[in-house]
């Protein structure tokens, strides 16, 4: 029992640890006007609002990291694991409940190409953080 609560909690912190930094990267393009550069339309403002769901919801999809997924490295595996927020991003969240259409073209032609980079971030920070904690 104590390994596998171990192990739940290793993965929820390492996605939260992982959406903090995607959080940041997303805030960071937005402030320095890179987003807005490439034509999209995605620059919060860095705020408690914004963080606090994302830390959830990043710590939710750590829970990935529980998949076995051979001897690929930790940071790797995030890598794949982050093409599943990504999708539920492009696919749901976008046209169905932020209805900014799918793929968030309303955002702007780039937008997806933004959100597979900032999920691979959450995605390689998280599998750092476990590579760090000797995860297995």
């Amino acid at each position: 029992m104590n390994l596998i609560m171990s192990r739940l909690s290793l993965v929820f912190v390492a996605g939260c640890f992982g959406a903090l930094w995607n959080s940041l990267a997303v805030w960071l393009f937005g402030w320095l006007g890179i987003a807005p550069a490439l034509g999209v339309h995605i620059a919060p403002a860095l705020t408690p609002a914004f963080l606090y769901p994302r830390l959830v919801w990043g710590g939710l999809w750590g829970l990935l990291f529980l998949v076995p997924l051979g001897r690929l490295s930790w940071p790797a595996k995030g890598v794949i694991f982050s093409l599943g927020p990504t999708l539920v991003q492009l696919f749901i969240v976008f046209p169905l409940q932020a209805h900014k259409g799918v793929l968030g073209l309303q955002l702007g032609y780039l937008t997806p190409l933004l959100v597979v980079f900032y999920n691979a971030v959450w995605g390689w920070t998280a599998g750092f953080w476990l590579q760090r904690a000797h995860y297995r």
